[in-house]
């Protein structure tokens, strides 16, 4: 299964930004697990932090001056957030870039990962670390549908309830991208679903 999932990524061609000028970047790590059920990777977010407290998000931040590319951001900040040793990590390549609510240009990058990794959150950023069976997602088993007004159109993002935790937001568009590169499971973000409440969001 692993293997036709890095050969769909390795020949998907990310969506730029219409506007990708003044924007600080940032990078996150969307790790899936190596084995016949390969499982995605989240982290819960500390509830205490200024910026997303008690989200749920990946591993991931903004990029410091000294790092050479994106990819040694995603890989540092997974380090630093989960413990997550770099040499660990296969990176498949990136998904499209987004623009969070804080005004970050934001791109994720794909990590194939063992699934005997310890991790270690970082207790002042990171409440739990927890992974979700890549099938769930698939199977777009959103719980309701937020849309969000934005730039001119309108998103239609899933809302995602797994055990206790609540994946939503940029996290959820990600996972919508990566959903129809791995399985071209063809969830459409600029269309209402055919079955799920929609709530209204301000961008």
């Amino acid at each position: 299964m692993l293997d036709e999932l890095l050969r769909r990524m390795s020949s998907h061609t990310p969506q730029p930004l219409e506007r990708d000028a003044g924007f600080s970047e940032a990078a996150v790590l969307m790790p899936i697990t190596r084995s016949d059920e390969p499982e995605l990777v989240l982290t819960l977010r500390a509830s205490g932090l200024s910026t997303h407290g008690g989200e749920v998000a990946f591993p991931g931040g903004r990029r410091d001056p000294e790092d050479p590319n994106l990819v040694f951001t995603a890989l540092r900040e997974a380090e630093e957030e989960i413990g997550l040793p770099p040499g660990l990590v296969e990176i498949v390549g990136p998904l499209s870039p987004l623009i969070s609510k804080h005004g970050l240009k934001v791109t994720p990058y794909v990590g194939i990962i063992p699934d005997y990794v310890e991790y270690k959150p970082n207790d002042g950023e990171i409440a739990a670390v927890f992974s979700v069976p890549l099938e769930f997602f698939r199977e777009d088993a959103r719980e309701h549908t937020h849309r969000i007004d934005y730039q001119g159109r309108s998103w239609y993002v899933p809302s995602y309830r797994f055990g206790e935790y609540k994946i939503w937001g940029l996290s959820a568009i990600m996972i919508v991208e990566l959903m129809n590169v791995l399985f071209d499971s063809k969830i459409n973000l600029h269309h209402p679903p055919q079955r799920s409440s929609v709530l209204t969001l301000k961008s």
